[in-house]
């Protein structure tokens, strides 16, 4: 197994996992299978319970495994289908030593960081999928941290033990610009570079982030000083349009020819680029869209970060322009709400935990459906539909869950079954994928076009189902259910245009060149719409 080891110096934040997905888009364009992992220093065991304004989105893999958001890169620009053992934290790796010691396995010895530690680490690396024929590591954080340390040191080992053409190191790393000198500054990467051979690993190739054009005596400047060959430094100027844009733009620079060199590895077929039709949609849409995104989390761009995604797939596919307006769902709870939701072509609601703007969310749901507005609501944006219909259409003003009001007296929302007695809150919600059977003729039939699914959720409250016969009685369809217990897994409102809600997430199976159906019927009811009231 090929393996490729991705860092970042100098700063958090410049790309390490856009950068590694985009080499795996452009190692799969010349015929290889790869799988990608994520290692993350911070001791909790996932990202799971970690607030999204910090944090980012929780991504959920096929197998339930809730995720770093970079995984979520990974998936979107190669064909990987990832599980847990494609993420790992330093709380894992201690966890697993640990328990080892606990039960004896080291025999009384002394543990510590190396080598009971890297050894863990190493073992990790070495599960690696057979049918791959390379893997991407990103490990997460900055060099320097000192979190980060023990993977580093197993990184070094690793690659001490296997064959010189086997193991490659890409460090990413930042170049600024100083507009008082008017020239980029190569001293940070200097620098960067200079902790990562402290550690005893000495970067194959250099990806520099920077805002201007890297000159040929830059990049002289650089190899000279941080030991590498000046075609192994590759510029990655900050895109504009459109992160798909990446691929190309490494592709230029020859970064995949570079890493198949280094690698001793020859393409299996001419490179296949399916990022220039992509873009071109991107650069030259023939129609525009708005669509109202109500959440709680808009201080932090990335806690969306797949629903964007997936929107801006649904735009690919229909040569579309969807201009997302963020809308906080605390200031619909306020005079002047309607203001906010007003000229927009669609609204969709995400998911979410707590009670902060749960009643804004709910004013967003019931202005969509009365005034014929497409509606998509994802898991929390689901259950605050039903909320909604309960209380304007069902005549119950105290509907709600049970989770933001217990005592309600119409709790159309309930804990699952298998939480009632469970106080624990990591990895203890339903996850992963999950089989949904659709209702024959349903919209959510003929988008999908088969009776059976595969969706991903993570959720620990579900529609109470002694509540489905009113809610049908007055034109509200259950479409969807899980054939294991007969949950609701979908809710239409079939004499509206497209208003219809999900329990699982179907963002986290979009593509930029297969958009998931739901996003693309969304975005088609949207600009059906607009056409319509033009």
């Amino acid at each position: 197994m090929k393996q490729i080891f991705v860092t970042g110096g100098v700063v958090s934040s410049l790309g390490k996992g856009l950068t590694a997905g985009a080499l795996g888009a452009l190692l799969e364009g010349h015929g290889f299978r790869v799988e990608l992992k994520k290692f993350d220093p911070y001791l909790n065991l996932d990202p799971g319970t970690m607030s999204p304004l910090q944090h980012g989105e929780v991504y959920v893999l096929e197998d339930g495994t809730e995720t770093d958001l970079d995984l979520g890169h990974y998936e979107r620009f190669t064909h990987a289908v990832l599980g847990r053992k494609h993420s790992l934290t330093s709380g894992r790796i201690y966890e697993s030593v640990l328990q080892k010691e606990r039960s004896g396995e080291y025999l009384g010895q002394t543990v510590q960081i190396i080598p009971h530690v890297t050894d863990a680490i190493k073992e990790r690396l070495r599960a690696v999928d057979e049918q791959a024929d390379l893997c991407i590591t990103e490990i997460g954080g900055t060099i320097g941290d000192i979190e980060s340390l023990p993977f580093l040191e197993a990184l070094r080992q690793f690659a001490l033990e296997q064959e010189r053409e086997d193991v490659i190191f890409l460090h990413l790393t930042l170049l600024p610009y100083l507009r008082a000198a008017e020239e980029l500054k190569t001293k940070p990467t200097q620098q960067s570079v200079a902790k990562l051979r402290e550690i005893g690993i000495q970067p194959d190739i250099l990806v520099c982030r920077t805002e201007r054009e890297i000159s040929p005596d830059v990049r002289r400047k650089i190899s000279l000083f941080c030991n590498v060959s000046p075609r192994a430094v590759v510029e990655e100027r900050d895109l504009q349009d459109s992160i798909y844009e990446l691929p190309s733009v490494l592709h230029r620079e020859q970064l995949d020819a570079l890493v198949l060199e280094r690698l001793d590895l020859r393409p299996r077929r001419a490179y296949e680029d399916i990022w220039s039709g992509i873009l071109r949609r991107i650069r030259e849409p023939c129609c525009h869209s708005r669509i109202g995104l109500v959440g709680k989390y808009v201080s932090c761009k990335d806690a969306y970060k797949s629903v964007y995604e997936a929107l801006a797939h649904a735009g690919i596919a229909l040569s579309c322009r969807v201009e997302i307006r963020v809308i906080d769902a605390e200031a619909l709870e306020s005079p002047g709400a309607a203001e906010l939701l007003k000229d927009l072509d669609g609204i969709l609601v995400p998911g979410g935990f707590g009670t902060r703007g749960i009643e804004g969310k709910i004013f967003a749901a019931d202005w969509a459906r009365e005034r014929g507005i497409p509606y998509l609501g994802l898991c929390l944006g689901m259950q605050l539909a039903a909320i909604a219909f309960a209380r304007r259409v069902l005549g119950w003003p105290d509907a709600h869950s049970v989770e933001f009001d217990p005592q309600s007296a119409h709790p159309v929302i309930r804990r699952l079954d298998s939480q009632r007695e469970t106080a624990s809150l990591g990895a203890t919600m339903r996850l992963g994928s999950r089989t949904c059977l659709l209702k024959t003729g349903s919209l959510a039939h003929r988008l999908y076009g088969e009776e059976e699914i595969f969706e991903r959720h993570r959720h620990r409250y579900e529609f109470n189902r002694e509540m489905e016969e009113a809610f049908e009685s007055q034109g509200m369809l259950i479409s969807g259910r899980c054939p294991d217990d007969g949950a609701v897994e979908i809710l239409e409102f079939p004499q509206h245009l497209y208003y219809l809600a999900v329990q699982f997430h179907p963002e986290f199976q979009s593509k930029p060149w297969q958009a998931h159906p739901l996003f693309l019927g969304f975005l088609q009811a949207a600009l059906d719409r607009a056409r319509d009231h033009a």
